[in-house]
């Protein structure tokens, strides 16, 4: 038998936890360098439902009696959303949350993110509806892939297209009057940086947190847009909520993840690069005026679009899948 033997530390060895900066009183866990703020596991986890309530009131993204529509994706994120809306939303009690999730048919990983979704929704008795690429559009994003391989345009161009369609349909057969995303600080910035390397003037000015109410679609709003990604990992974590952590097996074919490596590296230098960006963005898509121009309908589908084919059936008869897309079953 081996014996190890320990000498006790004496007082003036041992270094106390820094004691959080907003109730003074408990260890703190986290600390912001962005901000200066050390936080315990309670101030942190209030930190970000008051910051995700001052940014709908900032913003005025809810009526008291709103139906709201949150997409659940059943990743930390989404998931986060939802329990923090769910929290808040007792307090009006003339207001709906409805969960809706896309299936784009990705093999060996949109399930399990489903069946988190489902759980949570079981949890906090939210209503959940999931709609399906095939129920919509014939095809999933899979059997998109392999009709593309080796083109122009990478899977992440088909999947955001179709599932922001897809996402609309579904807001509107739940008959919500506002459609929640779970984008994050870091996907805001993200956003912002990639429509100024495209060139994009129209996508920025239509990127406010805010959303814009136009025919046909159900306006989105960004209540997560204000909270880093980061404290998202951590609040899922503190909160003990499941999801799923693995990536989007085509994700790393997107221009988007060059943007967050390098914004990654820019924030670790520089806290607060985050911040000055989505502000930045924010104010330029106020002075851009939201982008808005006239609509008409598609002369394929009949949804809203500028032109006289929307994107979704561009894309759509560049692989052939017109016909299915033409004659889907969904009703709204």
């Amino acid at each position: 038998m081996i014996w190890i033997s320990f000498k006790p530390l004496s007082p003036e060895s041992r270094t106390a936890p820094p004691t959080c900066t907003r109730c003074e009183k408990r260890p703190s866990i986290y600390y912001r360098p962005y901000s200066g703020e050390r936080l315990c596991s309670s101030c942190f986890t209030e930190s970000i439902k008051e910051r995700v309530q001052r940014t709908i009131a900032r913003f005025e993204m809810f009526e008291h009696d709103s139906r709201i529509a949150v997409g659940v994706s059943g990743g930390k994120d989404s998931l986060n959303l939802l329990h923090i809306l769910a929290e808040i939303e007792r307090d009006y009690p003339r207001a709906e949350l409805i969960a809706i999730s896309i299936d784009e048919g990705i093999y060996d990983y949109r399930d399990e993110a489903l069946e988190y979704a489902r759980r949570a929704c079981r949890i906090l008795g939210i209503e959940h509806l999931v709609l399906s690429f095939k129920e919509l559009f014939g095809l999933t994003l899979d059997e998109i892939v392999d009709k593309t391989a080796g083109g122009e345009l990478k899977p992440c161009t088909y999947c955001g297209v179709l599932r922001r369609r897809a996402l609309n349909m579904a807001a509107k057969i739940v008959e919500a009057d506002r459609l929640a995303t779970a984008h994050t600080l870091d996907d805001m910035a993200q956003t912002a940086l990639l429509n100024i390397m495209r060139g994009d003037l129209r996508l920025l000015a239509s990127s406010h947190p805010s959303g814009r109410s136009l025919p046909g679609f159900v306006r989105r709003v960004k209540p997560y847009c204000e909270v880093p990604e980061r404290e998202s990992a951590l609040l899922a974590y503190l909160k003990g909520i499941e999801f799923q952590s693995f990536p989007c097996p085509y994700a790393e074919e997107a221009m988007r993840s060059d943007i967050r490596r390098f914004l990654n590296q820019m924030e670790a230098k520089r806290p607060g690069t985050l911040f000055i960006i989505y502000r930045a963005s924010v104010e330029l898509a106020s002075r851009l005026g939201g982008g808005s121009e006239p609509l008409g309908v598609c002369s394929l589908c009949g949804e809203p679009t500028s032109g006289d084919i929307c994107r979704v059936c561009k894309l759509l008869r560049k692989i052939g899948a017109t016909d299915k897309w033409g004659s889907s079953t969904i009703s709204i």
